[in-house]
């Protein structure tokens, strides 16, 4: 068993005089028995974005309670360690600790005391793997009540396990994270400052409508799928850090956040220069000063520049993904070489759909053959093309349409479609893109170009495959490429044909937690039922965990407020449809082989940094359809 070592009288006598009355003592001691007000807290806390993150520890035995300096010791087994046993633990010692987080616990209760700065509640909690029983909930609140100078914390449950003990705690206050995350009116997705022009968007504009410039800083009120190139966002309404607007964001490295109050507070300042500061636990706007315009303007001349892989167009064959390494990209794209490699790990527990690419040479040809090469040359050239937003987007639509119309060579149709019925059974496919402008470090191209599900027959075949070639002049593509430097006639579509995988639930899995830079042991997960095809739309909230591969647990952050999802059509396509449950998309044990499968990838593409994963499941088959680098500013 855990033996206490004496504590020293100066501790003790801390203990007894409740500690320092406030958090402005540097000298304050490494734990107290007593909070007394909001600054105590806020010196003994640690901020994680919008919350401040407190611990304390019950001894079961003496029923005393120890708030400690989570800056001193970020762990509770630190705590414990070096202030109650004053020894490094034995292995023995440290199997008797982690017994504390099973139903039976031998020696105390290991809690958290979370002030959510947004949402404007305090709650205490329990490490999401914490088999605790509704009595030690209720024992730890009693405590709490004691001891804390906040009245009404609630429980707040880290796990599916322990959303599954409220039904028996109906008796004290509770919230769930997910009603937290969707109260809260201010979070942060990506810190920074900016200066820029303020344009408030009206609700309801069309996401068609929308026309920005490069040093725009946005208030948006409605969801929208993407966005061209900004210089800062504040939006009205939640997503997750994994829309694709976030991400953009991210990879720009523009400070951008959620405000629901955003539109009304700063109506006075729209259309003015703008300095927006977005922090961890708050914002400041405000209008620039001419000195700040200056400086700016200055610094942003010096824009990052991307190179893309050199297009080789000197190969006709449809390789399988199967037989593709990542040299391949010069001839198929990076998102199709990147599954190929994929394949050549042979993962346990990893696989990915069958599938082939269809190189660049065919789409040159396309161009070439029906004369639309030099009206893409023309339109480049266009001095209005390269300066008006819109004129660029009413010209790529033109463009795509003459892309789409003209006539597919019917060899290279019959050809894939003889590889279909052949190696991929005849089945529906998934018609992707995949350029030499995707999935790079530093550049990943995420949301920019089409998808087309479910492809069934000759017609729609042809069909998609020119709307893939055609979505590399996507408005929103040429705008991210332009910011990004890249030449626009160095970039090449090549095709990525799959098996269609009829999903259960899918998502994006990024190996980083995207809410507490700090923690380098944890992923982010963001899942729906069905298709997932609007995981990374922003329109609506998915489910969100954050799993711990180093200490194995999941931590529910929201849950997907979707009453449909996305399957596939017999005729063909994908329809919409209700809900089949409302029980979460991911169990524990499906984001922990989830995470322990991208944790796999991580191997294979040991120089990428952080990966950012698309996945489906198939009941509980995982299938990974896309692995790319994770983009953040500066990367």
């Amino acid at each position: 068993m855990l033996r206490t070592a004496p504590l020293a009288f100066g501790f003790l006598l801390l203990l007894a005089l409740g500690g320092p009355a406030s958090g402005a003592s540097r000298a304050r001691a490494p734990f107290i028995s007593e909070i007394r007000d909001a600054a105590t807290f806020s010196a003994y806390a640690h901020p994680v974005e919008t919350d401040d993150v407190g611990k304390f520890l019950i001894d079961l035995k003496s029923d005393a309670i120890y708030f400690f300096d989570v800056n001193l010791y970020r762990l509770h087994q630190d705590f414990v360690s070096k202030v109650i046993l004053r020894h490094k633990m034995s292995p023995e010692e440290r199997t008797e600790y982690f017994k504390n987080y099973s139903a039976e616990k031998p020696n105390y209760i290991l809690g958290y005391i979370t002030h959510h700065r947004g949402a404007k509640r305090w709650t205490f909690s329990f490490w999401e793997s914490d088999r605790i029983r509704p009595a030690d909930v209720r024992r730890a609140r009693e405590r709490l009540l004691k001891s804390f100078f906040v009245k009404d914390v609630a429980f707040r449950p880290e796990s599916t396990a322990q959303e599954s003990l409220l039904d028996e705690l109906k008796d004290i206050p509770t919230v769930t994270s997910d009603v937290l995350y969707k109260e809260a009116d201010y979070r942060p997705f990506n810190v920074g400052k900016a200066l820029g022009r303020l344009r408030i968007v009206p609700p309801g504009t069309p996401y068609e409508s929308l026309f920005f410039e490069p040093d725009d800083i946005v208030v948006l009120q409605e969801s929208y799928p993407d966005l061209p190139p900004v210089a800062g966002v504040l939006s009205t309404r939640f997503s997750t850090p994994l829309s694709h607007v976030n991400l953009r964001a991210r990879a720009w490295g523009i400070p951008n956040a959620t405000l629901k109050d955003a539109a009304t507070r700063y109506v006075a300042l729209d259309g003015q220069f703008v300095r927006l500061e977005v922090r961890n636990q708050s914002h400041v706007l405000r209008p620039a000063t001419e000195q700040e315009l200056t400086a700016w303007k200055q610094a942003r001349e010096a824009a990052r520049k991307v190179l893309v892989p050199e297009a080789d167009l000197t190969v006709r064959e449809l390789r399988s993904l199967n037989a593709m390494r990542a040299r391949d990209a010069r001839l198929f794209g990076t998102k199709a070489s990147n599954l190929g490699e994929i394949i050549q790990a042979r993962l346990k527990g990893v696989f990915v759909p069958d599938g082939f690419g269809i190189p660049f040479v065919f789409y040159v040809e396309h161009l070439k053959r029906n004369g639309i090469d030099t009206e893409l040359e023309a339109m480049l050239a266009d001095p209005q093309f390269q300066k008006d937003a819109k004129v660029r987007r009413e010209r790529l639509e033109a463009f795509r349409a003459r892309i789409t119309a003209a006539p597919i060579d019917s060899a290279l149709l019959e050809q894939v479609e003889a590889q279909i019925n052949g190696s991929l059974g005849g089945k529906g496919v998934f018609v992707r893109s995949s350029t030499n402008a995707e999935d790079l470090k530093g550049f990943n191209g995420a949301g920019l170009y089409d998808t087309v599900p479910n492809v069934v027959g000759r017609e729609a075949l042809g069909a998609a495959i020119k709307q893939v070639w055609a979505s590399l002049w996507n408005f929103h593509a040429v705008e991210e490429r332009t910011r990004f430097g890249i030449e626009p006639r160095s970039v090449f579509s090549g095709v990525l044909v799959q098996t269609g995988v009829n999903a259960t639930a899918a998502g994006v899995l990024v190996t980083k937690n995207l809410y507490d830079p700090s923690d380098n042991h944890t992923y982010t997960i963001n899942a729906k039922r069905g298709l997932g095809l609007s995981v990374v739309s922003g329109v609506t909230v998915p489910e969100q965990i954050l799993y711990d591969i180093k200490y194995p647990g999941a931590r529910v952050l929201s849950r997907s407020d979707d009453a449909t999802m996305l399957v596939f059509d017999a005729q063909g396509g994908i329809k919409e449809v209700p809900t089949a449950s409302a029980a979460p998309v991911l169990s524990e044990a499906r984001a922990r082989d989830l995470s322990l499968a991208a944790a796999k990838l991580t191997k294979v593409f040991p120089t990428a940094g952080p990966l950012d994963i698309e996945w489906v499941l198939e009941g509980e088959k995982i299938w990974i359809v896309q692995a790319r680098p994770f983009i953040e500013g500066g990367s």
